[in-house]
């Protein structure tokens, strides 16, 4: 059973996650490729990277944003905070979350124009516009205001700029508030920065890579 219980809201979510995944097999032959020519890091995408992904979703595995939705339905969430919003997919389940639990906000995140115009036109015709703040340009910039403590952060977005991030909204975590970063155990080198401040003791925050595809970890503020 979904955890989204809005049927045009789960169909919406269907189609474009397949689509997500209709790209996957270029997206992985492309990185296959530049890796085995030597000329690739995941310390940060180069211009060619930039590019190649300025059109693909790269969307949240299903499992995965289900999840989300239901730490956010359990933490009964009304400020959450999501790291990389490319197309809007994994948005559309945290702004549900949020909705099913008396309303608030979800603050996102993305730097390609393109794809926050498309992340906006998903949510317009999800009905969710009004319980998103979708902030367009370097979140080193746009995540420097938070109104208010945060319950949730969902961090999907290349490794380089996942402590950045964390060092902005970490001052706004009440105690008790989870933080979901994405393939930790696939990138564990690349995201190492991001370690660094996690394991911190002067952070106060647990973590615990738990064993989906790729790795999920999870970090509560203590």
């Amino acid at each position: 059973m979904s955890v989204i219980a809005d049927g045009a809201l789960k169909a919406r979510i269907e189609t474009l996650q397949a689509a997500s995944r209709a790209q996957e097999a270029e997206t992985i032959g492309y990185f296959v490729g530049r890796a085995k020519k030597g000329d690739l890091t995941w310390d940060g995408l180069d211009d060619d990277a930039n590019r190649f992904m300025a059109d693909k979703m790269v969307a949240l595995e299903p499992i995965k944003a289900e999840f989300c939705h239901m730490l956010c339905r359990a933490l009964r969430a009304t400020r959450v905070v999501e790291v990389g919003t490319s197309f809007g997919v994994s948005t559309l389940y945290l702004a549900d979350a949020v909705r099913a639990n008396g309303g608030g906000v979800v603050i996102g995140t993305e730097y390609e124009p393109a794809k926050a115009a498309q992340a906006r036109a998903n949510f317009a015709a999800a009905g969710v516009s009004g319980l998103i703040d979708l902030r367009e340009g370097d979140l080193r910039e746009t995540l420097k205001v938070i109104e208010g403590p945060v319950d949730f952060v969902l961090m999907d977005i290349w490794t380089e700029m996942a402590r950045p991030a964390l060092e902005l909204v970490a001052p706004h975590l009440r105690p008790g508030a989870v933080i979901v970063a994405d393939n930790t155990d696939q990138f564990r080198e690349a995201y190492r920065h991001f370690f660094a401040f996690v394991e911190d003791p002067r952070n106060g925050l647990k973590t615990m890579t738990l064993p989906f595809d790729n790795g999920l970890e999870l970090v509560v503020k203590i």
